[in-house]
């Protein structure tokens, strides 16, 4: 299936497409091509917030798209990688059945499956500004962040009635 169906089916129930791609075997080649794209949109997303800011300070664009670029895509990545380790050995310790890969691939994949929001949080950012319009998206995209990441943790460890 390609990705962006998997997306719109992640927003039906997340545990289903998080069962599905897990069942297609351990490919860290996958995850780490998912986390790299989940980090491109979230660079992509930051481009109108960070050409307002360029505009009303009058910096450079050139010079904030790199530093959001450095930060997004060679650093974010690795960030990730240590939370979904730090994640896995919780889940150890509650004696949650989740292999490590499994919650790094939940991670990224909720991240992924998320990140239309994230986009149009940054349509807002870029267009209107900070304010409640852009902490409401936010907070949406959080909170379906966590249903997808709780949801498809529940899933890995192998529970039936995964949502």
């Amino acid at each position: 299936m390609p990705v962006t169906t998997d997306i719109v089916q992640t927003y039906r129930g997340p545990g289903r497409v998080v069962r599905r791609l897990l069942a297609m075997g351990q490919r860290e080649d996958r995850a780490l091509a998912i986390v790299m794209a989940a980090c491109v949109v979230f660079f992509v997303a930051r481009w109108p917030a960070l050409s307002r800011e360029a505009h009303l300070s009058g910096q450079e664009l050139d010079m904030l798209l790199g530093g959001s670029l450095l930060a997004l895509v060679m650093i974010l990545p690795l960030v990730l990688y240590a939370v979904a380790f730090v994640c896995h050995l919780v889940l150890r310790a509650l004696k949650v059945g989740v292999s490590s890969y499994g919650a790094r691939f939940v991670l990224f994949w909720a991240l992924l499956a998320s990140s239309p929001l994230v986009l149009l949080n940054g349509l807002v950012a870029g267009f209107i500004g900070p304010g409640p319009a852009q902490s409401a998206v936010g907070v949406v995209w959080l909170a379906v962040f966590l249903w997808f990441w709780g949801a498809g943790l529940w899933a890995a460890s192998g529970q039936e009635d995964a949502a």
